[in-house]
């Protein structure tokens, strides 16, 4: 864990949070986790992020101050003055932005500027500011390969909040006790491969899969099923705003992503001391490594990912091995206070630098 900032003025960087974000997303729930760690570590915070009322209201019960811009495209001209004007009423040390459309509209001004990369993003969109975070080692090595100063990326992993929660009656989805389940979540997008584990559920007979989220692929998802004669076996969740009952209810967790930068939800499964199963995409793989905190198949091969779901489900010693694992890699390193000491350790070096020290 970094050590704790020097002093109390070290401690207590005052932090403009900037995030344009979609309705419902890995990253925006992430966001609103950070911004409140922070808060409950004494943080001063000021936020600036697209209108969303249910992401508003969360900050806002942390006791956040809250404004809200459109960051829309090129003819958005409103959005950097919005961001100028809270800059020069809430005198922030740092600026802290979130990916490429709330990065690119961080006006320079009297701080450290801050973006936090969560893809392998064009960094034109982060050429105004001073340091980037990386929530991997792959994409700071890929910022740095990119020509960005490697001084200047920085690795802050993600991290969840520690809330184990009593498992969801199976009942209320139509799922009989003591048939194998399986949990999978995510957006309904060729990226998430989901497609690949209505594959994988067709070659598991007695398996039913919990299936949250939402997005385009939905339509297509509900129709490959039928065709698969899997309908009756798949339960489709809409978007959760809180998994936790479903993970804790779940056999197994299924991440069968072709490509996944990070992959909160391998640590919110972890978290919940669930088995896990992932493809060896980009994050999980990092993730994982040499370990023992899940099983790691190809990408895009449905026959794998089947028997790696069935090593799981049929073996409960392989499975309580593997949550056990988990459980143990998510209090090594991913939990809230792991987080922010990280986070304040980041913000003391950049203004460390920033003012010569």
């Amino acid at each position: 864990m970094a050590p704790e900032p020097d002093g109390p003025q070290a401690a207590r960087p005052r932090i403009l949070q900037v995030m344009a974000g979609a309705g419902h997303g890995g990253a925006e729930a992430y966001f609103v986790r950070l911004c409140i760690a922070l808060a409950e570590a004494g943080v001063p915070q000021r936020i600036v992020t697209r209108p969303h009322a249910g992401r508003r209201a969360a900050l806002e019960a942390a006791g956040l101050t809250v404004a809200e811009a459109r960051f829309g495209g090129r003819l958005d001209i409103g959005t950097r003055g919005r961001i100028a004007a809270e800059a020069a009423d809430f005198e922030p040390d740092i600026v802290m932005s979130y990916m490429s459309r709330a990065s690119r509209f961080v006006p320079k001004g009297d701080y450290a500027a801050i973006g936090r990369l969560g893809g392998y993003y064009d960094l034109r969109y982060f050429r105004r500011l001073d340091h980037l975070v990386c929530n991997t080692r792959d994409l700071v090595a890929y910022v740095v390969g990119k020509g960005w100063p490697a001084a200047r990326a920085h690795y802050l992993p993600n991290f969840v909040v520690d809330r184990p929660a009593a498992p969801a009656d199976r009942a209320a989805f139509d799922t009989p006790e003591g048939v194998p389940l399986v949990f999978a979540l995510g957006r309904f997008h060729p990226n998430k491969a989901f497609d690949v584990l209505l594959e994988a559920l067709a070659a598991l007979p007695d398996h039913v899969l919990w299936l949250a989220g939402e997005g385009p692929g939905r339509r297509a998802l509900e129709a490959q099923a039928e065709r698969l004669g899997i309908a009756r076996r798949v339960r489709f969740l809409g978007w959760l705003d809180d998994p936790g009952p479903c993970y804790a209810a779940a056999d197994v967790f299924v991440l069968p992503s072709r490509h996944e930068p990070l992959g909160n939800v391998v640590l919110e499964a972890w978290m919940q001391a669930r088995p896990v199963v992932a493809t060896a995409s980009q994050g999980p793989k990092e993730l994982v490594g040499d370990g023992d905190a899940a099983l790691l198949v190809p990408v895009d091969e449905p026959a794998a990912l089947a028997e790696a779901i069935g090593r799981v489900t049929g073996d409960p010693a392989r499975a309580a091995s593997l949550a056990r694992a988990g459980r143990a890699a998510y209090e090594g390193a991913f939990t809230a206070a792991a987080a922010v000491a990280r986070h304040r350790a980041l913000f003391e070096a950049v203004l460390k630098e920033r003012h010569g020290r």
